[in-house]
């Protein structure tokens, strides 16, 4: 269980959620808290340095937003970030300073440390992605089960019990997941680990680790 907790998959000094994330122990936990968390941290947001766009939401003046994107709140975009043509944002997202949100990408309930890129054509829902970490194009999380109840989450030999029915994928710092990649419910990415192109992703990926596919999953030695 050590593994899959939240000081183990990201360095939260790299966020302005850190006061959220501390509060629990495993990043599965805050999912139902991070709507109510923007709600309060914006109540503490320098507006020299950030619009109301109303309805809940917050964008840095620095950020750079498509007219075509369409935001709904509760959201913060962070310093510096672009949120470009035609992307969707569906409520209880927080995205940090320095990203990507691309184009005709759907997030919502969702934490985004900062310089994470969600850059063409992905659907992040019910999931934190931390710091530096990249989807490629037409990677999503799929946040829910065909029988629509809880999420398990699988490490190794052991099944935990969520009790949460939506729950996407926790992307641990500088994860890089390649393009058409899928990551099933409850999946988790360690720290710095390269999940190949058009992979069927579940349960949890060791930190420094290269994810060819199920059976085979080996050990970065540039990281060790």
């Amino acid at each position: 269980m050590e593994r899959i907790k939240i000081k183990k998959l990201f360095s939260l000094e790299n966020t302005e959620c850190r006061p959220l994330l501390e509060k629990y122990e495993y990043p599965y936990e805050v999912l139902p808290h991070i709507s109510d968390f923007i709600l309060e941290y914006a109540k503490t947001l320098d507006m020299d340095r950030y619009d109301d766009l109303g309805g809940d939401v917050y964008v840095a003046k620095s950020a750079v937003v498509a007219p075509t994107a369409s935001i709904t709140g509760p959201c913060i975009i962070g310093e510096n970030t672009q949120v470009r043509h035609c992307a969707f944002i569906r409520g209880s997202v927080f995205v940090g300073n320095d990203c990507v949100v691309g184009n005709s990408s759907e997030i919502k309930n969702v934490i985004i440390f900062n310089n994470v890129q969600v850059p063409h054509y992905n659907y992040v829902g019910d999931s934190i992605l931390g710091y530096r970490s990249h989807m490629g194009a037409g990677a999503i999380t799929s946040n829910i089960k065909s029988d629509r109840t809880s999420v398990k989450i699988r490490l190794g030999d052991k099944v935990i019990e969520t009790g949460i029915r939506k729950i996407g994928a926790f992307l641990g710092d500088y994860a890089e997941i390649g393009c058409g990649s899928v990551m099933n419910p409850g999946s988790i990415v360690g720290k710095r680990t390269i999940v190949y192109p058009l992979s069927m992703v579940r349960g949890y990926i060791p930190e420094n680790s290269i994810y060819k596919n199920s059976g085979e999953v080996v050990k970065r030695l540039d990281e060790c």
